[in-house]
């Protein structure tokens, strides 16, 4: 699979966001060694270069589950944002981390409670830099 594409933005954001969860020990040390290595191995660019197709912070996506044929649609949120209810999920939680940087039609390899399975981003819905929201 291809290497993931962030903002310039988005990686400084989720950068400072998990230095104060790991001050305040709200993320767990596997969570954010996970979050930190795909920021780590991204492709970074400014805001208005990111393609269209990729799925950004505040993005609101379209996924399923391959294995169960599922679909389900949520926002990848900061985490002071995150809502089950509004379906905002927080970037710190694994399939929100799984996510991030990749693009429509890709299959991502997920480790869920009853073992391996694939998701597809079926379509983004909303991608903020795309509706030229640059600062969101």
């Amino acid at each position: 699979m291809s290497k993931i594409i962030l903002s310039k933005l988005d990686h400084s954001r989720i950068k400072a966001c998990i230095h104060d969860a790991k001050q305040f020990k709200s993320i767990n040390a596997k969570d954010a060694a996970s979050l930190m290595n795909e920021l780590d191995s991204a492709e970074i660019v400014d805001s208005q270069k990111i393609p269209g197709n990729v799925v950004t912070m505040n993005s609101i996506v379209k996924i399923s589950f391959l294995n169960t044929n599922k679909q389900t649609e949520f926002q990848i949120v900061y985490p002071g944002k995150a809502n089950l209810k509004e379906k905002k999920i927080s970037i710190f939680s694994p399939i929100a981390t799984a996510l991030l940087g990749y693009k429509k039609g890709d299959e991502i390899e997920w480790i869920i409670p009853a073992g391996p399975t694939k998701i597809r981003i079926d379509e983004i819905i909303y991608q903020p830099e795309a509706a030229g929201d640059y600062d969101l």
